[in-house]
């Protein structure tokens, strides 16, 4: 099937590599083939890729799950999931959830341009992103709740590491919607531009990501991924590990 059929695709135009869902007639609701094709990308981007920007086509992000595969009793779906044993509902789920993993790589960063809405699956494709640059129409839900469901696409560690267990768990267990601005105030937008700023916002903070050296870009990655599960002790290991990785390499005596 092509890119547009399955309704994801890949573009990559030297160090930037470009993933779009592409179902704006549907305001790009995913589905598992969409899952399935967006974690083969992990495995076709090309090595001198830096950063991955994640978008939707037209007017919205991504509405979710499509509920119309879900819903129905074919691959993929809820009848089905909840006919397999446990184990292998869980290994399934697994593999959906590598559609959203990949994009924590410690190689690259990720960045996702968010346009109108971002509910389910939407919202949990955007956390999985490093930096997330919303215009001011975008609007965040974790609705899964409201489908008796939880959410379960990686995206629960990423908010709780983003705005603290109590609002995180607010935003899940009631699946309210809310706007840019409440975003950006709570800390899940790294930048909230109008509309039509959005491309050249991306853009700009793209050629700002690639401006630094690509090796010191990914020890800094490392080490404030790393930092929450450190103490200060530690991470100031870490640090003098990484600088002393640095010089060396920077000194041509590196491995």
């Amino acid at each position: 099937m092509t890119a547009d059929a399955i309704g994801v695709r890949l573009e990559s135009d030297g160090p930037v590599a470009t993933v779009t869902l592409c179902r704006p007639d549907v305001l790009n609701a995913q589905t598992p083939a969409m899952w399935r094709a967006m974690s083969a990308f992990s495995h076709e981007l090309p090595g001198d890729v830096r950063v991955v920007v994640v978008r939707g086509e037209g007017r919205a992000f991504s509405a979710g799950l499509d509920l119309s595969v879900a819903g129905a009793s074919g691959p993929g779906s809820f009848a089905e999931l909840a006919t397999l044993p446990e184990q292998e509902c869980a290994d399934r789920i697994a593999e959906f959830q590598a559609a959203f993993t990949w994009l924590h790589r410690p190689d690259i960063i990720s960045v996702a341009a968010v346009q109108g809405h971002a509910i389910g699956a939407g919202f949990q494709l955007a956390l999985a992103c490093d930096l997330r640059v919303l215009a001011q129409d975008a609007k965040f839900s974790m609705a899964e709740v409201t489908l008796g469901l939880v959410p379960d696409l990686a995206g629960t560690k990423r908010l709780v590491e983003l705005v603290g267990y109590s609002r995180a768990l607010e935003i899940c267990a009631t699946g309210r919607r809310m706007d840019a601005a409440e975003a950006d105030r709570i800390g899940l937008a790294t930048l909230v531009v109008p509309p039509a700023e959005l491309d050249g916002a991306v853009r700009d903070l793209t050629i700002g990501l690639l401006a630094g050296n690509r090796d010191a870009v990914i020890e800094i990655k490392a080490l404030l991924a790393g930092a929450a599960g450190r103490s200060h002790a530690e991470q100031q290991r870490a640090e003098r590990e990484a600088q002393t990785r640095r010089l060396r390499d920077l000194a041509g005596r590196g491995e």
